[in-house]
């Protein structure tokens, strides 16, 4: 009985504290679009200098956003053997849109990519290794962006020490997880251990939210490594160049936005807003606020005004930017959710399209 209601307890407060989560991330959010950024440059002045684009550069940033956009669907369609573009286009911006929007976006969007693409009829297990796949090679390029373009930095001499030192942590982290990677695909029992060496530490931080212990990971791991060394011989170029792609096409948007503002290349250099651009990524990844929202443009504006952009001019950047990138795609992910509704036509027509097995002589 004490169980049961512990249970109940649970179920009862779930909903509060999803509120009050939610809650949370409004008062930190316009706190920083409220109070911080206003100290750093003044709206009026960043509206003056949005203002100025011609429409040439206007339609530029826009064509540009669309191919950002563009270049997320061709990397989904590299995970996910027979995933056509309009499906694609559909399952990425809805998904976007939701972990853009609540606190735990993430989450949610990962059960939305479920009940989408099942319905396309993908079974389970095409839709966990595409989930699994997409998220480590994106992690892998989070990690790999900071260290290269402060490597550049170094090399024509842009390069503060204190830089030079946060690639070489940088470096690290990338090679430990690339290294924890191989070594999961190389035998199933490293892909038990690194599972289950996860899930308890994954464990211990839910502890303290009253949830009980992982136990199954180690297991999913040997179940995800067969069917990711398939999918990974076969398309490992493809999804690398599609995933470096879609990164580089979204500090396309950066870029270009702080050209169009009148940030010239002496001012903030081109190497610069990819250093600055790749520590912005990281930050998104906090999960305080959806999308990391606030934290991400204030490390954006941080990192281009000490490279020796005019405070007006990045501030208004950094927001242009954000809108192409982020803001639009809250709109466009209802959209595409109402065609997700709509198109019955694409129930249940997934090609058949099966990865050979991995041959079981192959030693474990």
């Amino acid at each position: 009985m004490p169980e049961v209601q512990n249970t109940n307890e649970k179920k009862k407060h779930s909903p509060l504290r999803r509120v009050i989560s939610a809650a949370i991330s409004l008062v930190i959010v316009a706190a920083i679009f409220i109070y911080a950024i206003p100290r750093i440059a003044d709206y009026s002045a960043v509206w003056a200098t949005v203002s100025t684009l011609t429409p040439i550069e206007f339609w530029t940033l826009f064509a540009a956003m669309v191919f950002n956009l563009f270049t997320y669907w061709l990397a989904n369609m590299a995970a996910l053997p027979g995933l056509r573009l309009g499906p694609a286009a559909v399952v990425t911006q809805t998904t976007t849109s939701v972990a853009n929007t609540i606190p735990a976006g993430g989450a949610v969007a990962v059960g939305l990519t479920y009940t989408i693409l099942s319905s396309w009829g993908f079974n389970a297990q095409a839709i966990t290794l595409y989930i699994g796949v997409t998220g480590v090679w994106n992690t892998l390029m989070k990690l790999a962006l900071p260290v290269v373009s402060l490597a550049l930095l170094a090399i024509t001499g842009q390069a503060a020490p204190a830089l030079v030192v946060a690639a070489l942590i940088g470096l690290v982290l990338l090679l430990v997880a690339v290294s924890l990677f191989s070594l999961a695909l190389w035998k199933k029992e490293f892909a038990r251990r690194i599972g289950d060496g996860i899930g308890r530490v994954v464990s211990w931080f839910l502890r303290w939210f009253h949830k009980g212990p992982i136990t199954t990971w180690g297991d999913q791991a040997v179940a995800f490594r067969k069917r990711t060394i398939v999918l990974v011989r076969k398309r490992w170029l493809l999804l690398t160049l599609t995933t470096l792609g879609s990164q580089l096409a979204l500090w396309f948007v950066l870029l270009l936005s702080l050209r169009a503002v009148g940030i010239s290349e002496q001012e903030v250099s081109t190497l610069q807003s990819l250093a600055v651009f790749a520590f912005g990524r990281l930050l998104a990844a906090v999960p305080i606020t959806p999308g990391g929202v606030g934290f991400v443009e204030l490390g954006y504006i941080g990192g281009l005004t000490a490279a020796g952009g005019n405070e007006a001019q990045v501030v208004a950047a950094v927001l242009l930017f954000r809108v192409l990138t982020y803001g639009v795609q809250i709109p466009l992910g209802g959209f595409t959710y109402v065609i997700w509704r709509l198109k019955k036509s694409w129930r249940h027509e997934a090609p058949k399209v099966e990865l050979e097995p991995e041959p079981e002589t192959q030693p474990v």
